[in-house]
């Protein structure tokens, strides 16, 4: 899937002329239908990991789920349609066996209309009874699911568990026109209009985060500081940096726990990395680069636990240890950031006119580059959002502030907004 060609959603966080597309070179693994007891899942690519289908059910094929093994699918039922949308809800669990029923109970309640939506379980080098759990509630879910067996390797981690998730679901995800992948977390519970409300966000958009909110959040003020301001930041770089397919009332504060997108911009962009954190926003920032259009949604809802031992290194339980050990993080001055969207949203309004050298130059100086040197970086852009997020490099040199001093500018920041629109 090429980057759509919109008119031209992320800061960039490297050198200006990195470019973020990838060509995927995986191949992904037997339709679930086809698969026999026991047998091997190998994803040939980079990651050459081996996962194991243990068990599957689906309510139209009605095969029988015997002690987590798969008995053979039944013949489909002559005159049934299929459904005009599939989605794969792709989860990876590491030793989640307390949090794991919650999840199961959010995802029996999921609207799901007419979605022909999939389950698809990769079990990280648990060590508890995770599958056991979730095998427990196969005679109670009406959906199809999978369940499957992570690379034991040593360099297990969280990239990797979610792209092997994902690569799980993404059969099921292609098998109808305007299917779609959502990741989320097994200590996560998403709402009942999750994954309508995913579909609505990817008529407009290429992949979407939604808004990821803590249980017992009340327990946390400090975290909860942390989210406003950067909620509010984000309606701020939508006043300033507006574009079609974003909300101005997303939050910043997403993550793999809540995100959906389309196989062909996933397989487009290389899948997530198999990093041990980060993976979620370094996929979310390569979407922008490539020129993916990437949305922030308020109304697609996950509520995630508050818990301070997580499974992966600086996740949101490191965030909410470091918080009762330090007290409120220091930030970036929004100073920076300002500077960047009010940058991109020029790179946006002169997309059309290049590679017009008088115009390349007059921007080149705005950010400190030559104007061959922006008209290089337009040339390598399919649309104007990837070159808004390549071409405008991050303010150099601005120290991080406290919480109080940032909350403190971004107010200023919104005030002077205010004041330029009247």
């Amino acid at each position: 899937m090429a980057p759509p060609s919109h008119p031209g959603s992320l800061p960039c966080r490297t050198a200006a002329c990195r470019c973020a597309a990838r060509t995927s070179t995986a191949t992904y693994p037997t339709p679930i239908s086809r698969l026999k007891p026991g047998k091997p899942i190998v994803l040939h690519d980079d990651l050459a990991s081996c996962i194991t289908a243990s068990s599957y059910r689906n309510r139209r094929l009605s095969p029988t789920v015997l002690q987590g093994r798969v008995a053979g699918p039944a013949k489909p039922m002559v005159g049934v349609p299929l459904r005009p949308v599939s989605a794969a809800i792709c989860v990876p669990v590491r030793n989640e066996e307390t949090a794991l029923p919650k999840l199961l109970e959010a995802i029996e309640r999921l609207d799901l209309g007419d979605v022909e939506a999939a389950v698809f379980f990769l079990l990280d080098n648990c060590s508890d009874a995770s599958e056991q759990v979730i095998l427990e509630h196969a005679g109670r879910m009406a959906l199809p699911f999978t369940v499957a067996q992570g690379d034991p390797s040593p360099d297990a981690n969280a990239g990797r568990a979610r792209r092997a998730a994902i690569a799980l679901g993404l059969h099921h995800a292609a098998s109808t026109p305007h299917g779609i992948l959502l990741t989320t977390d097994a200590d996560s519970q998403p709402r009942a209009d999750w994954v309508r409300a995913a579909l609505q966000g990817l008529a407009s958009a290429d992949l979407v985060a939604g808004r990821i909110v803590r249980i017992a959040a009340e327990r946390d003020p400090v975290q909860g500081r942390v989210e406003r301001y950067l909620d509010r930041l984000h309606a701020y770089r939508r006043s300033v940096d507006p574009v079609p397919w974003d909300s101005p009332t997303g939050s910043h504060c997403s993550g793999g726990a809540n995100m959906a997108f389309r196989p062909g911009a996933y397989q487009a962009l290389g899948g997530f990395q198999p990093v041990p954190c980060g993976e979620d926003a370094a996929l979310l920032d390569d979407a922008g680069r490539a020129g993916f259009r990437v949305r922030r949604d308020p109304g697609m809802v996950v509520a995630t636990s508050s818990r301070r031992l997580g499974r992966a290194p600086g996740g949101m339980a490191a965030a909410l240890s470091a918080i009762d050990h330090h007290g409120a993080p220091s930030m970036p001055h929004p100073r920076g950031a300002a500077w960047q969207y009010r940058q991109q949203a020029e790179a946006r309004r002169i997309w059309a006119g290049l590679p017009d050298s008088f115009v390349a130059a007059r921007f080149g100086d705005r950010i400190g580059l030559t104007g061959d040197h922006v008209i290089g970086v337009a040339r390598d852009c399919p649309n104007a959002e990837a070159f808004a997020m390549r071409v405008v490099p991050a303010l150099p040199d601005i120290p991080d502030v406290t919480l109080a001093e940032a909350e403190h500018a971004l107010a200023t920041l919104e005030h002077q907004l205010c004041e330029q629109a009247v």
